[in-house]
């Protein structure tokens, strides 16, 4: 058969990883990106972009650990490099506290991250509220700027990047051979998803560059997290609220929370609120699918439903969803080749 083409819907973090690393395992498809919404108007924009596991119950741990880890060491390689400031990746360190001992003080990422280690008795008293924390160095990645760089890469390699609303998936099947979903929360209407739904979350972006270690609650409710240029503030985890406005009461809450872990924060400057909609499931559905109509089949890949995550493994859930366009592929070879017999 002719170069297969397939068409990725959706640009955001998840979207445009799957696009390149389907270039990079199948160098001879014909890759098109499809999707309403490009940086810096997806969900992706807003995400702090902290390489920090979410925990989905509905997936194995062994998997999650190696969709980390995979991301991991393809983020530290570019903050290892020239493009490391153009892409937007740093490292950074800190702290992650606790109010009580958690049941799992050693968590399953613990050795993916760098110099995983329990906080001294001299780190704590910055934090006379909280009794046990953990300090380590990981990976942040400043979205809107890192997205930017995925879109160089693809159009690089020659994808094809389209703005263009899709209804159906089956509106698709003359013009692609294999689709991938990769529509967040659009899922819920692309694919009629009851699974999925929104956990509104609304963070702060501040100027206040004299703060340079991250540090985060344990709830994983309020965070410091400096960025490049910008420190992200957060946050809500408001479950089914579709709501894009930001709140006010909500605003002055994480700015507070936030200052009684960082007190210097009080003097943070140009303060902008943003507010994003996490896709969020059980488990990351992540799976091939045959759509049949009057005996024409469409191959689909799904890789959503990556929630708070999505940063965190998307390079990982992007090459299993890659490698499931090659098996999407090679049993349409295999079934072009027998219909010429």
């Amino acid at each position: 058969m002719a170069a297969p083409k397939v068409a990725v819907v959706g640009a955001g973090v998840v979207g445009l990883s799957t696009a390149l690393c389907i270039t990079e395992s199948c160098p001879s498809c014909s890759v098109t990106v499809l999707s309403d919404q490009f940086s810096p108007n997806t969900t992706s924009d807003v995400a702090a972009g902290m390489l920090f596991p979410h925990t989905y119950p509905g997936t194995p741990i062994h998997v999650q650990k190696q969709w980390f880890k995979e991301t991991f060491t393809y983020l530290f390689a570019i903050s290892n490099s020239a493009e490391a400031s153009e892409a937007g990746i740093h490292l950074v360190s800190g702290w992650q506290v606790f109010k009580d001992t958690p049941k799992e003080e050693l968590p399953f990422w613990s050795d993916v991250v760098l110099g995983f280690r329990p906080m001294s008795e001299a780190e704590l008293q910055k934090f006379p509220q909280h009794q046990f924390g953990q300090a380590f160095t990981t990976l942040k990645c400043d979205c809107p700027p890192y997205l930017l760089w995925l879109e160089k890469r693809l159009k690089a390699t020659g994808v094809q990047i389209y703005t263009r609303k899709v209804a159906d998936l089956w509106e698709l099947h003359s013009e692609y051979n294999v689709v991938v979903n990769c529509a967040g929360i659009g899922a819920q209407q692309l694919v009629g998803d009851k699974k999925i739904f929104p956990v509104r979350g609304q963070v702060l972006k501040v100027h206040a560059p004299w703060v340079k270690n991250f540090i985060r609650d344990g709830d994983g409710l309020t965070y410091i997290y400096p960025g490049i240029h910008r420190v992200t503030l957060g946050g809500t985890r408001e479950k089914d609220s579709w709501s894009l406005s930001p709140d006010p009461g909500t605003t002055k809450d994480i700015f507070d929370r936030c200052c009684s872990l960082e007190p210097s924060l009080r003097g943070a400057q140009d303060i902008e609120v943003k507010v994003g909609l996490r896709p969020s499931r059980q488990s990351v559905r992540l799976e091939r699918e045959v759509l049949s109509q009057g005996g024409v089949k469409l191959p689909v890949v799904h890789n959503y439903g990556h929630g708070a995550g999505g940063f965190s493994v998307h390079r990982g859930t992007a090459k299993e969803a890659a490698r499931l366009v090659g098996e999407c592929i090679a049993a349409l070879q295999g079934s072009s080749s027998r219909a010429k017999l």
